[in-house]
């Protein structure tokens, strides 16, 4: 078949593997088109880790897949995990050739999977629309061959960029629309991280508001919430740990006693290494991987966000931008006492802009 028709087939793949953008953490997000003659004749993405992957759900109700060819946004595994391996059943359901958007980073399956369906005779090609199947799972891949999550941090200004006047009110810089987009930001996100700073100021939920977005199901899952709390300040009427879901508080203090009084009350206590005396984010980032975090948001004010600049630890920065002035005595985006020169400024790269109700929502990364 021409390279044409393969990317035609592979981007309804990479379309159905996007219905699994809020539900298949810690999963990649895959989809499956399976073809015969020109004709599609089965449809399959993987909704839920746990659930079947999206090789097995196209070929359910396929009767005979005998010479068919299967579009798969991933490479098939080769590997028992929850479910059985992928490649087993596209080569016992006599699948003639596969084609792969990209080699699976895990290193548990990365290319032993296009070598098994090869061993067994079928045809298999690679690198079909690629850079769309990484742009779908850039968490995973980040987890998977650099052990940390990719990270973005969420920010909302005004013209004159302040986030907040000067007193810390804040509520609202950004229009509705805005916020629920914002929604949608946190349900594709395995976690949202934040500061003590912003917990004690606001009290956040931290949470998918389900109730904002009318095409949403209840099966939305519900990211982590993760605290960084150098010294255990966290209330323990905090609003975050009456809500279901896991709250993580992470912090370098020696403090067993209110470790205890924090973990009676629901939220769940770490430990890890401190850089002057305070948390060093690297080691943040560790944990967590471990914790199998895919995607993680940053919803936090100008000193974390200051810190992780600094350290160059977040991957994307999603900006609002609202038509409105909040004075110069109103706070800034980051706190970053150590530039003092022109040669020190942080250089950011625009990759996307689009209107968001009557504000603009800004996509940068670093350069």
């Amino acid at each position: 078949m021409s390279r044409s028709r393969d990317a035609f087939y592979m981007a309804r793949a990479i379309q159905l593997a996007k219905k699994g953008r809020y539900t298949t953490d810690p999963n990649p997000r895959v989809g499956c088109v399976l073809v015969k003659d020109d004709v599609v004749i089965g449809e399959g993405w993987h909704a839920k880790a746990g659930l079947g992957h999206a090789e097995v759900e196209a070929l359910k109700n396929v009767q005979d897949a005998t010479g068919a060819t299967a579009y798969v946004t991933l490479e098939p595994c080769s590997h028992q995990g929850r479910t059985p391996p992928c490649c087993d059943a596209l080569i016992n359901a006599g699948i003639a050739r596969v084609v792969a958007a990209m080699q699976d980073p895990n290193p548990q399956v990365s290319g032993s999977g296009l070598k098994k369906l090869r061993g067994a005779g079928i045809e298999v090609d690679c690198d079909v629309l690629q850079e769309d199947a990484q742009a779908l799972n850039r968490g995973f891949i980040k987890r998977m061959t650099e052990n940390r999550p990719f990270v973005r941090s969420k920010l909302a200004m005004s013209l004159d960029g302040r986030t907040a006047m000067a007193s810390g009110e804040s509520k609202w810089i950004t229009s509705a629309e805005a916020r629920v987009d914002v929604q949608r930001l946190r349900a594709e996100s395995s976690a949202i991280l934040t500061g003590i700073n912003t917990v004690l100021a606001d009290d956040p939920a931290l949470n998918v508001r389900i109730d904002l977005v009318a095409d949403w199901q209840s099966d939305v899952l519900q990211p982590l919430r993760v605290v960084l709390d150098t010294h255990l300040a966290m209330p323990v009427t905090a609003k975050m740990v009456r809500l279901p879901g896991r709250s993580l508080i992470l912090t370098c203090a020696d403090d067993s006693q209110k470790q205890c009084a924090l973990q009676q009350a629901g939220f769940e206590v770490y430990k890890l290494a401190d850089k002057n005396g305070r948390l060093d984010l690297h080691a943040v980032m560790d944990f967590l991987s471990q914790q199998q975090i895919n995607e993680l948001l940053v919803e936090s004010g100008s000193v974390l966000n200051g810190e992780l600049l600094t350290e160059g630890l977040v991957d994307e920065y999603i900006i609002y931008m609202a038509p409105c002035i909040l004075g110069d005595q109103g706070r800034g985006l980051f706190k970053l006492p150590g530039l003092q020169k022109m040669a020190d400024k942080k250089q950011l790269k625009l990759r996307d802009v689009r209107q968001v109700g009557q504000d603009l929502k800004l996509t940068w990364t670093p350069r």
